[in-house]
């Protein structure tokens, strides 16, 4: 079963290379990218007013970036979080940012939308624990 990956980052050269990562971990992924957090919301949104549709992309995993205009990464957790997301259950949202400082971490960690802060530049490892993790969530307790 494929994995759905939404990239949200202002350089296109980073989300060129995320994208290539990706490709390289993961065989069956699908990858929408946005370069405006916003229109990232915006797509979010249509596709939870969406009943029926001929192309319906869920992301699984949504890697953020912290620092863009118009609207930022902690800009975006807050638009996400307003929505009602039935659709979302199993999105898990992860920022990805070049910043070193500590309070950008500590609030991505707090943020009840961000399931963790990683560290850019993003690497096959990286994803490799991102889908160790979404696999470990998805198994059942048995006690």
């Amino acid at each position: 079963m494929g994995v759905n990956f939404m990239l949200i980052d202002d350089n296109g050269i980073d989300l060129f290379v995320n994208q290539k990562f990706i490709e390289k971990v993961v065989d069956d992924a699908e990858i929408l990218t946005f370069i405006r957090a916003a229109k990232a919301i915006d797509f979010l949104t249509t596709l939870k007013n969406q009943q029926t549709a001929d192309f319906l992309f869920t992301p699984d995993i949504i890697l953020l970036d912290i620092n863009m205009p118009e609207m930022g990464g902690f800009e975006f957790l807050d638009a996400y979080s307003a929505m009602e997301k039935t659709c979302f259950r199993n999105t898990k949202i992860y920022m990805l940012s070049s910043s070193t400082c500590l309070m950008d971490r500590i609030d991505a960690d707090r943020h009840s939308a961000c399931e963790g802060f990683i560290s850019k530049p993003l690497s096959c490892e990286k994803i490799a624990k991102i889908l160790k993790q979404r696999e470990l969530a998805a198994k059942p307790n048995h006690f």
